[in-house]
């Protein structure tokens, strides 16, 4: 199994003029220190209008930073949002190519379909048409880097004979992904020959062996867009390593219940709105946990219920075998969830660097 960074690229209140620039320098210092110490990939988020949860608005232009200064760390969108008016399939197609080729070659594309009621309205989509959108937008994005003239005619988009520049560096094209945190979906994945991207919240390692067959279900039925398939299969956990235990829980103790409630609060606020229900999104996200509350997902009971990574090296190293030992190629560690300072989370990828990874190769 390999291991990756991710971010959502949180900015936490109150903001000054060099908040959002302090934000994106210190992530860019510790993907340097990952790309040193080997890690396979970086991913970051596409997210719009979500206050201190996350300033990855435009991903593509930071991942121009990111080639600039990595040399071997492959670069993934997690994700690219592919409903439009978020972004329309040939300018997802271009931007992408874009970075491909600055990077020599390593993009990695992960595409998804939003989760939250806050960015669908924003940009005026209907919840029901999101799914189409993506899958029709996956056609004309291979379309438009593997066809030296392409062309159009769909239920969402049109487009004349065009010749779309640049093509990728990758041949054919980068390797595509789907991102997913429904079981019906992880099928859908699987059947359109997509590398999984599991964005399940709050399970540990073991509570992903049934989504997992599910995506290999789709796989024994794959038509795969593409023209290859990508079976590999990644997952996400909010992750801090310290040289002990207690200094990692001492660290994250705050960071991680804010991250892990922030998100199910827009989840369930999408989920409620989608729904039409009368329920507030506390109680659709009570609904989602099963009777649990948001509050209930204290620091404790994510580390009691081993839903995250927090520890010393050997924790990790321990976690990151279940992990592979459920079937899991890439573990994304999602290292900066709120505000644990810049200098702890870049002894935490330095650890994790040269005490995990070794161990895992």
């Amino acid at each position: 199994m390999k291991l990756a960074l991710m971010y959502e690229l949180p900015v936490p209140r109150p903001w000054t003029q060099d908040s959002a620039y302090n934000a994106f320098e210190n992530t860019l210092q510790q993907i340097e220190l990952a790309d040193r110490l080997g890690f396979h990939s970086v991913w970051t988020v596409e997210h719009h209008f979500l206050d201190e949860y996350s300033f990855s608005s435009a991903p593509g232009v930071f991942y121009g930073a990111i080639a600039a200064r990595t040399e071997n760390i492959r670069i993934g969108h997690g994700v690219r949002l592919l409903p439009f008016p978020y972004n329309h399939p040939v300018r997802a197609a271009e931007a992408a190519a874009t970075v491909d080729v600055l990077s020599k070659g390593r993009l990695e594309f992960g595409t998804g379909r939003s989760g939250t009621r806050v960015e669908m309205e924003g940009f005026g989509i209907k919840p029901n048409e999101t799914r189409p959108m993506w899958e029709e937008a996956l056609e004309v994005i291979v379309g438009a880097w593997t066809e030296e003239e392409f062309s159009w005619d769909g239920e969402y988009f049109k487009l004349p004979p065009r010749g779309v520049v640049p093509k990728p560096y990758q041949n054919p094209h980068p390797p595509i992904w789907g991102a997913t945190s429904s079981a019906e979906s992880h099928v859908i994945v699987g059947q359109k020959g997509l590398g999984l991207l599991s964005f399940s919240v709050a399970i540990p390692p073991e509570a992903l062996t049934k989504r997992i067959s599910r995506y290999h279900e789709g796989l024994e039925q794959v038509e795969p867009v593409g023209k290859f398939v990508n079976n590999r299969i990644a997952t996400f956990a909010q992750a801090h390593c310290a040289e002990t235990t207690q200094q990692a829980h001492d660290d994250a103790r705050t960071a991680f219940p804010w991250y892990i409630q922030s998100s199910l609060k827009t989840i369930a606020e999408l989920g409620a709105w989608r729904e039409g229900t009368n329920l507030g999104s506390y109680e659709y996200a009570k609904k989602l946990l099963g009777g649990m509350q948001i509050e209930d997902l204290t620091f404790d009971y994510l580390t009691q219920n081993e839903t995250v990574l927090c520890g010393d090296p050997d924790h990790f190293v321990g976690m990151c075998k279940r992990y592979e030992a459920v079937g899991v190629d890439i573990l994304l560690l999602l290292v900066q969830s709120y505000d644990i300072p810049h200098e702890k989370v870049m002894r935490s990828i330095e650890l994790i660097g040269t005490e995990v990874l070794p161990k895992l190769t």
